[in-house]
């Protein structure tokens, strides 16, 4: 039997629909918003006893026929996942993931496709309130569904649901999701917007989440399978005891002393072999239950301190910004170079600026586009002290890229400022907590070093939540152990002026608006103060860009003359490009960007188009080239392709015989253009022999 339940989101309306497709599914929906439809399923795997994590994955796939596309390449079937795919799996596993049951540890997968796409509304916050409600319907121990919108905000005002020309006009966007009761997730951007701004706009994404969640309750209700049993975790209590005699007082001290994060995992390590060792014999093949226990007394241990005494693992009180240096230019062939290093957080930022060829294409279910800002996170594995493989970049990269990206794409001078494609690459050194807020901080400082006239400088900072009960307390630059112990993840990027980029992620079932009210103001405190200290080390950008970066030079020509400065075939932009080793992208609308390593060859190459689309104007002078001789005069090329007539006459004030008595081929002289007949130029040497030489001033560039 179909099942089916609708509700008005923004203007639109949001359409369940269960019991037709993917029956086999533990739960499967499908959702439309406008025209945009998506199938999600979620199965349950086999139970893995073995192991101390739930093992969830998400999977979300943009299939090219929804907008009525054929995938590019040869092969014509879509191949893995594009970024875009991966960030909006990313939306979709956020905030489910806290909403399982904590004993649950069957192999879960959900999966979304977008079958229908309207090219207004974007696929992926649909997604993730299909996925919700295909846990909410299965049997799949999920603790409550969430509602997930995108709000905008264009002339000060709020919408739910943007379209994709909307968002192109607003100066925020940000995607919510969050249970009936709470806020769970929150990733975005914004034009250096106020806290309160922010704070407001998740307040109005939460009034109509709780109507998403409302009717996914009327679904379940109407359909939805009895919930499978999870077995509780037995402890075992004579285990816990004896773990609890041998490491109890050695952890507190542990917990209690500052120490680098290589010497804590040390000295954790060593009591863990220690405890192992010593109830090897009583309790044998019970490692595993060891180590569980341990963990979960460092936590306890940890967050207790936090809440008691307001102390960090580090020693710093919960406001505290651990120390920062910034250092520029450490590498001399690239464009720009900012270190940034924050406590044992480091990123290593360069800029690369490049022409318009260079641009990244964008092809997916939108209109293919063009992006001339790009920034690339990498996280390789000895930057936590690991060996792993290099073999591409993972979610985690990607989303981290993305969030950095986002923060600061909105100071970035616009093309026609600054004619640059613009390249920020992160490495990451070294990772103790919120490496990406790291690169934003990086990446701002690269920009100026590289001489990018940006807005502003952009800072960014991670902030953290230890909740028990009513008791929590906020964290401000969180540690690597605070974020795995903690509640919150809670990033904030921006400037002085306002926010720029926004991400939360929780662990638990929700927190109040006190709480996030409470987390922006504290992060604009650290923020400010990163601010400064980035701003002591560069506070605006160089004057000038790298003598190793390309010139790039602009001029505007008419559309009808595109064609004139291509060619038949390319043949002129092929000649242009190898004779004045330069790089020429045209626009639609007559754009010229002219790119090259040497500054004059590219500056040569600007005046010899604005030439060759010159039109020719009667009385106005020229310095050209003599193309060829005959007895009544001389051809005289004065822009490239376009050749007047000298007739003898008009070669001299006096009376000469033959041409070749004053003039050669190949020798450049100066003439005036003084009639066109016919598409004819007619032009004189002897009108500016017998002129004042003032009226050389007027000659022609």
């Amino acid at each position: 039997m179909v099942y089916t339940k609708e509700v008005q989101i923004g203007r639109q309306k949001l359409i369940f629909e269960t019991g037709k497709l993917a029956k086999q599914a533990n739960g499967a929906v499908m959702a439309r918003y406008g025209d945009t439809m998506v199938l999600v399923t979620a199965v349950a795997g086999d139970l893995r006893p073995d192991i101390d994590f739930f093992p969830l994955s998400v999977e979300y796939r943009e299939k090219a026929f929804a907008a009525g596309k054929i995938p590019g390449g040869f092969f014509k079937r879509e191949g893995k996942p594009t970024d875009k795919e991966v960030l909006s799996a990313r939306l979709i596993d956020r905030p489910i993931r806290p909403l399982f049951n904590d004993n649950y540890r069957n192999d879960t997968q959900v999966a979304a496709f977008v079958y229908s796409y309207d090219g207004e509304n974007d696929s992926d916050v649909i997604a993730a309130c299909a996925a919700s409600a295909a846990l909410a319907v299965s049997d799949i121990p999920f603790l409550e569904p969430v509602g997930e919108v995108r709000v905008g905000r264009i002339n000060g005002e709020f919408v739910i649901n943007p379209t994709l020309k909307e968002t192109e006009e607003s100066d925020l966007e940000l995607v919510v999701a969050g249970t009936e009761s709470s806020i769970m997730m929150v990733e975005g951007e914004a034009k250096e917007l106020s806290e309160q701004v922010m704070l407001d706009a998740l307040k109005f994404a939460h009034t109509e989440i709780k109507k998403i969640v409302q009717v996914q309750n009327e679904l379940r209700e109407l359909c939805g399978k009895p919930k499978m049993t999870v077995a509780e975790k037995v402890v075992d209590q004579d285990l816990f005891n004896d773990v609890k005699t041998l490491a109890y007082d050695k952890f507190k001290t542990i917990v209690s002393s500052v120490l680098a994060k290589e010497e804590r995992s040390a000295q954790n390590h060593a009591l863990t072999d220690e405890v192992i060792a010593a109830l090897a014999e009583k309790y044998p093949e019970k490692e595993t239950a060891v180590k569980e226990i341990l963990h979960d007394m460092e936590k306890e241990l940890m967050r207790e301190r936090i809440l008691k005494e307001g102390l960090r693992l580090d020693g710093r009180n919960t406001k505290q910004i651990r120390p920062i240096t910034v250092e520029l230019g450490i590498l001399p062939r690239v464009h720009g170079t900012a270190l940034f290093t924050r406590g044992e957080t480091q990123s290593l930022t360069t800029l690369t600026l490049g022409a318009k060829g260079d641009e990244q294409i964008i092809d997916g279910l939108q209109a293919e586009y063009k992006k001339r800002f790009i920034l690339h996170y990498n996280f390789p594995p000895f930057s936590v002290g690991e060996t792993g493989k290099f073999s591409g970049v993972g979610r985690r990269e990607v989303g981290h890229g993305n969030l950095a990206e986002r923060s600061l794409k909105n100071i970035v001078p616009a093309e026609d400022k600054f004619p640059y494609m613009i390249r920020l690459n992160s490495d990451i050194l070294e990772s103790n907590g919120s490496s990406s807020m790291a690169t934003v901080c990086a990446g701002s400082l690269a920009l100026m070093d590289g001489g990018v006239p940006i807005k502003c400088a952009i800072a960014g900072i991670a902030m953290g939540l230890v909740k028990e009960g009513s008791e929590f307390a906020i964290l401000s630059d969180i540690l690597g152990n605070e974020d795995h112990l903690g509640d919150m993840d809670f990033k904030v990027a921006g400037s002085e002026g306002g926010v720029t980029g926004l991400q939360m992620d929780i662990k638990i079932q929700g927190i109040s608006y006190e709480i996030m009210e409470k987390a922006l103001a504290q992060a604009k405190e650290g923020r400010l103060h990163i601010l400064g200290i980035m701003n002591q080390a560069i506070s605006q950008a160089r004057p000038g860009i790298s003598n190793y970066a390309p010139r790039i030079y602009t001029t505007k020509i008419p559309t009808d003359k595109i064609g004139t400065v291509i060619g038949p075939g390319g043949k002129v932009i092929q000649k242009m490009q190898k004779d004045f080793n330069v790089e020429i992208n045209i626009e639609e609308d007559g754009t010229v960007s002219i790119a090259g390593q040497d500054a004059a060859l590219a500056k040569a190459a600007k005046e010899y188009i604005k030439l060759l689309v010159a039109e020719p104007e009667i009385g106005k002078n020229y310095t050209g080239k003599i193309m060829k001789i005959t007895d009544f005069g001389a051809f005289v090329e004065i822009f490239p392709g376009t050749q007047g007539l000298l007739h003898i006459s008009q070669i001299d004030t006096k009376r000469i015989n033959k041409v070749t008595d004053v003039l050669k081929e190949g020798e450049t002289v100066k003439v005036k253009l003084i009639a066109i007949e016919g598409g004819k130029l007619s032009l004189s040497r002897k009108a500016l022999l017998s002129e004042p030489p003032a009226a050389e001033e007027k000659e022609e560039a």
